[in-house]
């Protein structure tokens, strides 16, 4: 019914919060994209821009081209034709510089951007080779995890183009083989609804 992005109530009551989530996703021929989403249950279909657009707000629960601060329809959107995506955020490196949009996502408030958190991160290098990063945390003296942006130094050292964090803290979790990669910090597996897998042919 309309716009369908991360929208909530304001304060108020009467205003909505829409801001333009990221993901990562796999096309046919295996080439990988971060881009932040516009996706419309009314139009069935997903709606992809390569830049951050703010967040902005507005008295309806849906987007209305042309009454806002883009219109979505005229700012370069296309079509994002992927096989498989896995949604995020914040994106982290763009064009391979660090650039964290947490301010356009919203998604950690205050200071939470600076604490050092279990992380998982992907992305993808220039010649598209996917790079998945799990980083150990909450094990105090042995691994206590990463900043936003230290995530983002890895992935660039280790050859990233383009990469985003996904989801962290109890949840990141690696498994290669079936053996565990990390020590997960809930001190086991937790019970998620979604995992991403990577297999062989």
């Amino acid at each position: 019914m309309g716009y369908d992005r991360h929208s909530r109530k304001q304060k108020d009551g009467s205003t909505y919060l829409h801001t333009f989530g990221s993901a990562i996703g796999i096309s046919r021929r295996r080439k990988a994209d971060i881009a932040w989403l516009y996706t419309d249950s009314a139009e069935g279909k997903v709606l992809a821009l390569q830049n951050p657009v703010k967040a902005f707000a507005d008295s309806n629960s849906f987007y209305k081209p042309g009454i806002n601060t883009v219109n979505i329809l005229d700012s370069g959107a296309v079509k994002w034709k992927m096989r498989t995506a896995v949604g995020g955020g914040p994106v982290l490196l763009q064009e391979g510089e660090i650039k964290v949009t947490n301010n356009e996502e919203l998604k950690f408030a205050g200071k939470a951007i600076e604490d050092k958190h279990p992380r998982t991160g992907m992305g993808y290098t220039r010649n598209n080779k996917l790079i998945i990063l799990v980083i150990e945390g909450r094990n105090k003296g042995v691994a206590e995890g990463a900043t936003l942006l230290q995530e983002a130094q890895l992935l660039k050292e280790l050859g990233c183009w383009e990469a985003l964090n996904l989801d962290g803290g109890g949840s990141s979790c690696m498994l290669v083989n079936g053996r565990e990669t990390i020590h997960p910090s809930d001190k086991k597996q937790r019970p998620v609804p979604a995992v991403f897998m990577i297999g062989t042919r």
